[in-house]
Formats: structure tokens, sequence, C-alpha cells
């Protein structure tokens, strides 16, 4: 081959990527700046939106609009979790705990307004069955529905600002603090199953009948309950998207990658650490007082080791560095359980732990990755491809 026939190889092979094969990888960068222009952040958060909070309403039947509800509750947990472990470093596994707080918090209200509107005893009906028939001491504040909001919020962020000091004071971190938010969530479950006369044991609570003095057997009060949790996920994934902008997420990131390094610079690891796990409790915490109602029922198998884990799996699989992986991996894990499982019940739990180890193992960045992996492949391929000229001219 002379020198002049490799030459117009080469410039055919440019103007072939130019206006045919490399048109692609160009199309998706464009998408992917577009992407992460404030215009487009705008447009999507937009199009999100609209989705949630009038197609949903629109289209889909009572029935699966409160199906999706649960959904949602456990996307906004999947939002903490994004924070904490794919921008903080620390691997939760036991959000569970937080999860159920808030949900008990408010299952203790509406059995307590439940019996005051309907039994006029003011005794939850289990109690009648199993306890002394006279409601406890620590129950007696969630009578009132400004206590209960307060403490939905407050609640699980004292009790992880609580276990953030102790743990990240100490530099427990990596694996010995994974185990050690497994264990909580685990032995949580293993007090609630205990408590039977106040918690309900095993069987949890359930049988609502009223959420802020709202008919719970209204479709329409049930579709408000829906919209309320989508209000809540937009909320929340707006209010993450703008702390991972900030200075404060520039410096979380600092701390996952270079700890020691930021301890050097004067600031306290532990510290921020710690504001990111109260965020993460805070916002599991919110998510389960609006899954109560929506679903009817929270019991230790809603707050144990297993959901806590399968929460932690949506965000590995969605992407745990991105703000909607964690909630797009969320929603697709919940959409698949309750497909599969009721089809397969013995089958989903070791898809899912399949699932978990392939994304793990050959997709460390979830599927919220894999773009910006296919256009990294197709540049180093393009870039193969214009290596073999000074060989081409070699060989002329």
């Amino acid at each position: 081959m002379s020198t002049a026939t490799a030459r117009r190889a080469h410039t055919a092979r440019a103007g072939a990527a130019g206006n045919g094969a490399a048109g692609t990888p160009r199309l998706s960068g464009q998408l992917a700046a577009f992407g992460r222009s404030r215009s487009g952040v705008l447009t999507g958060f937009a199009a999100g939106a609209a989705l949630l909070l009038v197609a949903a309403p629109a289209l889909l039947p009572i029935f699966s609009l409160t199906l999706l509800g649960k959904f949602i509750c456990f996307a906004i947990v999947a939002v903490g979790i994004g924070l904490a472990w794919g921008r903080g470093g620390m691997l939760t596994l036991g959000q569970g705990v937080f999860f159920g707080l808030g949900a008990y918090i408010m299952a203790m209200h509406m059995k307590l307004a439940d019996a005051a509107l309907f039994g006029g005893t003011g005794v939850p009906d289990f109690m009648m069955l199993y306890g002394s028939g006279t409601v406890p001491g620590w129950w007696e504040p969630f009578r009132s529905p400004v206590v209960t909001l307060a403490a939905v919020v407050l609640v699980p962020g004292l009790v992880a600002l609580v276990l953030g000091l102790a743990i990240f004071k100490r530099r427990v971190k990596g694996a010995y603090f994974a185990i050690l938010s497994q264990a909580l969530a685990a032995a949580f479950a293993v007090l609630l199953i205990g408590q039977q006369a106040t918690t309900g044991g095993s069987n949890g609570l359930s049988g609502f009948r009223s959420f802020f003095g709202l008919d719970l057997a209204d479709p329409a009060n049930k579709r408000m309950l829906y919209l309320l949790a989508a209000v809540v996920l937009l909320v929340v994934v707006a209010a993450a998207r703008q702390l991972m902008h900030s200075r404060f997420g520039e410096l979380l990131v600092a701390v996952r990658d270079q700890e020691e390094r930021v301890r050097f610079l004067g600031y306290d690891p532990a510290t921020v650490k710690t504001v990111v796990y109260v965020l993460a409790a805070v916002m599991a915490g919110v998510a389960g007082a609006l899954f109560v109602p929506l679903v009817g029922i929270i019991s230790p198998a809603d707050v144990g080791v297993t959901p806590s884990i399968a929460f932690l799996i949506g965000v590995a699989i969605g992407g745990r560095a991105t703000v909607l992986g964690p909630v797009l991996g969320a929603l697709g894990v919940a959409i698949a359980q309750t497909s599969l499982a009721s089809t397969f019940p013995s089958f989903w739990v070791y898809f899912q732990g399949l699932l978990f180890v392939l994304v793990i193992g050959f997709l460390p960045g979830g599927l919220a990755s894999l773009p910006g992996l296919l256009g990294r492949m197709r540049r180093r391929k393009d870039d193969a491809d214009d290596g073999s000229l000074p060989s081409a001219s070699k060989e002329s």
C-alpha cells in the first residue's frame, strides 16, 4: 500500500467517524453534557415530577398507585444510602433500624387515634388481647399529631447522631462499620419481636383505619397519600443533588477517598460522616412514616437484616454515586421483587443475591455507570483503529 493510499484510507475512516459510526458517541456525549448542565437537570427533574404527579395518578388504578407509593418509600431510603455509601463511603447495612423507627412511631399514633375514634377506650385492640389493657407511658406522647411528626424526624436523627459519634470518633469504618450496622438491625428486630404487649411482637402493628382523621378506605385519601410520598421523594432528590454539588459534598468525597489528608488539613472526618449518616437516617425515618399508611402494616420483617440488605442492593444496582441511580435501582428491584416473588417465591432471594454479586463484581458503579463505560470502550476502539495507520504506512 502506498503512502497516498494510506492517507486516503485514513481520510475515509475519519469521514466515516464524523458522519456515521462515531456519530453515536458524539451524540451520547452531547446528551451526557446536557444531562449534567443546569437546564438539563431541571428538564429531567420536571419530567420526573410530571411522570410521578400527573401521569401515574391519571393512568394507574388505586391498587397499582398504592403499590408505586410503597416503592417510592424504598426509593427515599435509597437516596440516603446513596449519600452515605456512594459519596461518603459508609456501607450502611442497617438502614432498616431508622426506617422502622419512623414507621413504628407513625403506627403507634395511628393505633392510638383509631382507638380514640372507633374504640372509645383509647387503648389499641392488640393491647386488650396481649397486654394489660392500659397504654404504656412511652406511647402517650404519640397521641399528639405534632409530637408524632416531630418524632418521625428527630428520633431517627438523634439515634443516628449518637451512633455516628460513637462509631466515627473511634474511627470505625469499612467492614467493621458494615457488620456493626447490620448487627443493630438484627438486634432491633429481635427487640420488637420480644415486646408482644407493646409492639405487637412478630405480628407487628396493622389494621389502621384513619390517617390524621382521614378515612384510609377512601380512594381519594389513598391517592393523596401517594402524592405525598411522591412529593417527598422529589424534595429529597433535589436536596441530595444540592448537597452533592456543594462544598460539603466535595468534602464528603474527599473524606471517602483520602480521610487522613482531610484530617491533616484541619477537618474532622468523623463530624462530616456523622452529618451524612444523620441525614440518611432522617430520610429513612420519613420513608417509614409514609410506608405505614400506604401499606397498612409494619412488622419486624420489614425492618430487620433482610430488608436492610434489600435497600442496599437496589442502590448498588442503580449506581450508588449518582443522584438518580439509587432511586431507579430501588424502584427496579422493588418492581422485580413484586413480580418474581409472587411467581417464584423461593427463587427471588437467589436471583437477588446473584444480581448483587454480578453488579459489584463487573459493574461496581451500577447501571448508572454503563453509558460512561460503553463510551470509554468505544473511544478505545476508535483510538485502536486510528493507531493502525502508522503500521499501514510502514507496510507501504
